[in-house]
């Protein structure tokens, strides 16, 4: 039987009152003395969502982890971009990645919290990433904790169903669009049976246990402790949180079990991962903080083609201050044309960044639903690739670049822009990061938007545009 819909504001109203003490202070002292620095291994771009002041490395050789670890910055991402790989690719890559670090701790002395990142909406390559990963660090036993509450999102779980905000409505994730997804889609909502379902019943729903939200909110911090240090017979783990109060009071258990020795593999979405981190934030950033000193048009590329980036999309092509250029997936798909495609599209882009206007180049909406598993993600890899290629063939400056979509900003940056290490210095929006890429980029310094292509409202990427332009609103062509 389906789950029902429940409306946002009563269902978050009628919950238990949140634990009353701020967890916040303890556990970042408790970090600070410990001199605990965090890595996270994304298989995304998209974790810097909550964060200001960590590095991104696209490339991540043992030199280049180890220069990090002994850097001032507290958080470090390896970019993996394994949610675009076939399973077997994927785990390849994770398991060098996971090497790679564990020989740069062991080199340096460092001995970092080491998290895996998990799309909010449930989608990636469970379990065998995280599995690969714990047995690259030597603790195939611990307890998998998975956190995908992302506030910032809006991605709730709830009497342990996950859900994800939408207007008035949280709708159980299993019913959404990102469930469909063609290579990572799920029916269950409810997150023992989303294990048990994508291990295919190698870990049963009867061995993944939950932290209740009124243990979070009732017991405070030693009841999640108490609660994750007697899951004996458990596999997985599982927190409910409603409120940025529930995952912090849930961290700062976590850590205390940790101290009574407690031993856990954490995969998480942005939220956790920063109150984990002990990671630094920032207020949302204003224009003046984006203001570009140099550069023409200002570039926009559209990959992603979730009914979220759709909407955004065709919100921002009414803007007159827009010039788009749509590029016909089918064409980039074909050999026989693609070279001809990206040439056509290239020109236009240049030509429209010459005259100072920001231009949007965006893929055609044809969906890959029906192409299904590993054809889905090569056809997708395609596509992003010839994107890619399109962008190489910049020949000015940008103002700024904004990239929709994780597959389609993590190619950008590394194909075309040749990006191996970036900063990241706070998010435009609530959810949406930008970069400021490092001196190996083509672009040294730019301002990079690396925007989710599940986030925000219709006219949310009219509104970074906007930002982006220092303009305070755009103009419709009506």
């Amino acid at each position: 039987m389906a789950l029902p819909q429940l409306p946002l504001r009563e269902t978050l109203a009628n919950l238990p009152p949140e634990w009353p003490e701020d967890p916040t202070e303890v556990i970042r002292a408790t970090i600070e003395k410990q001199g605990e620095k965090s890595v996270v291994i994304d298989d995304d771009p998209m974790g810097t969502q909550t964060v200001a002041n960590v590095s991104l490395l696209t490339e991540w050789p043992v030199d280049a982890i180890a220069r990090e670890l002994q850097d001032d910055r507290r958080g470090i991402f390896l970019l993996t971009n394994s949610r675009s790989m076939p399973l077997g690719e994927a785990v390849e890559t994770v398991t060098l990645a996971g090497r790679n670090l564990r020989e740069a701790m062991e080199s340096t002395g460092e001995n970092p919290i080491v998290i895996s990142r998990i799309d909010s909406t449930l989608r990636g390559h469970y379990p065998d990433e995280v599995n690969a990963l714990a047995d690259v660090f030597g603790r195939p036993d611990a307890l998998q904790v998975i956190a995908p509450f992302f506030f910032q999102g809006g991605r709730y779980t709830i009497d342990d169903v996950h859900y994800v905000a939408s207007g008035d409505w949280l709708i159980p994730v299993g019913q959404t669009e990102f469930a469909r997804d063609a290579a990572f889609g799920f029916t269950s909502s409810n997150v023992r049976e989303w294990v048990e379902e994508k291990t295919q019943g190698r870990v049963t729903a009867g061995q993944v246990a939950t932290v209740s939200l009124e243990d979070i909110r009732a017991g405070g911090p030693d009841r999640v402790a108490e609660r994750l240090l007697n899951m004996r017979d458990a596999r997985v783990c599982f927190p409910n949180a409603a409120s940025m109060r529930d995952i912090e009071v849930f961290t700062l258990g976590a850590m205390l079990a940790e101290e009574q020795g407690g031993e856990f593999f954490y995969r998480s979405s942005a939220s956790f991962l920063q109150v984990r981190g002990g990671l630094e934030s920032r207020p949302i950033l204003s224009s003046s903080d984006l203001k570009a000193n140099e550069g023409e048009g200002g570039l926009i590329v559209v990959g992603s083609h979730v009914t979220v980036s759709t909407s955004q999309l065709t919100h921002l092509l009414d803007q007159r201050e827009v010039e788009g250029i749509e590029v016909a997936v089918a064409k980039l798909i074909d050999e026989a044309t693609k070279s001809d495609e990206v040439a056509r599209v290239a020109k236009k882009m240049n030509d429209g960044l010459r005259r100072g206007l920001d231009v949007a180049v965006f893929t055609s909406r044809e969906s890959l639903l029906t192409l299904g598993g590993d054809a889905s993600l090569l056809a997708g890899s395609r596509i992003s690739s010839g994107l890619a290629d399109i962008i190489h063939l910049l020949e000015t400056r940008p103002r700024y670049i904004v990239t929709k979509g994780g597959i389609t900003s993590y190619d950008i940056a590394t194909r075309s822009l040749g990006v191996k290490r970036a900063v990241c210095i706070g998010q435009i929006l609530p959810g949406v990061p930008v970069w400021e890429l490092g001196e190996s980029s083509k672009f040294p310094g730019l301002k990079y938007v690396a925007f989710p292509g599940n986030i925000g409202g219709p006219d949310w990427l009219s509104r970074v545009v906007a930002k982006l332009r220092t303009d305070p609103v755009l103009t419709s062509k009506q």
